[in-house]
């Protein structure tokens, strides 16, 4: 099967602009493309999986990735998604957070020997002359077409600031300036920026004529990206200082029983033909589906050594019988608060609830207990002394946290 074959069956095209062309600059190849990653966090989360893979995979195919850190784009903001506008960053803080980003990015694709490049738009955005830019590319566009973009409509009853308004022109134009510098011939993001990448495309050809070959874009499927990377209200982090290893198995360990296979065939580089053969699992076959995918992407993630030790933790809490080590929270002196701290306080810290009022309710519900013994009071504290060994917290079935006073 030819990889542009493949990534359909895998799911993960949605729409395209020049298929055929896409199609066989893809197979035989020759595509130059790029992919966008803002840095609004100083790690990448389980949501950018699917366009990581997707680079490497393409790149498996003999094709050249080019990925795009938004070192400039990241003082604008993408309001794509939003209902309010992003908190504005620090060019020290967006600086700092595009240094994080390449040494993840370095786990999945393959930079040696100009397989791929790595490249800031800040480089260029940054020293743009604005009304130089107003005149060679604002030109380009409509003011009409850019407020009926899907990206700007679900923003325009609460307010879309001018500051936003200009990140299409941006990300449109590092299109334009990657295809004429580095003859990046093709671009790949979620569905929701289709918008934008079409400005990209657009200007191209008003720039450079109809002939110019590269105005190629292709979309990923954004629907099952944006269930991933949160959990009970927190990102799923791939630096594992932020997500433990194991917190990150039991994430993909948790998908639901309908996403299950639709995230093996996105995220994982498992044959297809062995994710056909699974399709037709049910019941409790599909527990070792999520078993498989967890483990594979932590694999891919933290190396297999890790993946080995959380599928190891996971069986051992769960009744498997293994031998392994349990994730740990530390709390210091000051998490206490004359000499005690609130089980709010304690599920927060670890990690398994978002907020005291969340915890609050899980206890109401019977869904919390410490060391296998149900916590009913909510106002239930301990001492330093109490946690100085080591409590076992769990939130419902399959979250929990060893809790250590040191």
């Amino acid at each position: 099967m030819k990889i542009y074959d493949e990534l359909v069956a895998r799911g993960l095209i949605a729409q395209v602009t020049n298929e055929e062309e896409i199609k066989n600059m893809i197979n035989e190849g020759k595509a130059t493309f790029y992919i966008g990653f803002d840095c609004t966090a100083d790690s990448l989360t389980a949501g950018h999986f699917m366009a990581l893979t997707l680079m490497k995979r393409l790149q498996m195919a003999g094709n050249k990735p080019i990925a795009l850190i938004g070192g400039g784009t990241t003082m604008i903001g993408d309001p794509s998604g939003r209902t309010d506008m992003r908190k504005m960053l620090t060019k020290e803080d967006i600086d700092h957070n595009a240094a994080c980003f390449k040494r993840q990015m370095e786990r999945f694709i393959d930079f040696s020997d100009g397989k791929a490049m790595m490249i800031n738009n800040a480089d260029w955005l940054l020293d743009l002359n604005y009304v130089e830019l107003l005149r060679e590319v604002g030109a380009c566009f409509s003011v009409n077409n850019m407020l009926r973009a899907e990206c700007y409509k679900q923003r325009m009853e609460k307010g879309l600031s001018f500051l936003e308004f200009n990140y299409m022109i941006m990300q449109s134009y590092d299109f334009y300036h990657l295809y004429k510098a580095y003859g990046c011939n093709m671009q790949f993001g979620g569905d929701d920026q289709w918008s934008n990448m079409l400005g990209g495309t657009e200007l191209i050809r008003r720039k450079l004529g109809k002939d110019a070959h590269a105005m190629t874009i292709t979309l990923l499927t954004d629907s099952q990206g944006k269930k991933m990377g949160k959990t009970a209200g927190n990102a799923v982090w791939l630096d594992s200082e932020k997500t433990s290893p194991y917190d990150f198995y039991q994430y993909w360990r948790n998908v639901a029983d309908a996403d299950v296979l639709k995230c093996i065939r996105m995220l994982t580089f498992l044959p297809l033909e062995q994710i056909d053969e699974m399709d037709k699992w049910e019941g409790a076959q599909l527990n070792r589906a999520k078993e498989i995918l967890a483990y594979e992407l932590t694999k891919t993630v933290h190396g297999e050594e890790e993946a080995q030790k959380a599928e190891a933790s996971a069986k051992a809490l769960f009744g498997a019988g293994a031998q392994a080590e349990i994730p740990e929270t530390e709390l210091n002196d000051a998490d206490f608060v004359d000499g005690i701290i609130d089980i709010g306080s304690i599920l927060v810290k670890a990690g398994l609830v978002p907020s005291k009022s969340e915890a609050r309710r899980a206890i109401e519900q019977g869904g919390v207990s410490a060391d296998n013994e149900k916590v009913t009071d909510v106002r239930k504290t301990y001492t330093k002394d109490d946690l100085k060994d080591g409590i076992v917290f769990r939130r419902g079935k399959k979250n929990f946290k060893k809790v250590i006073a040191k």
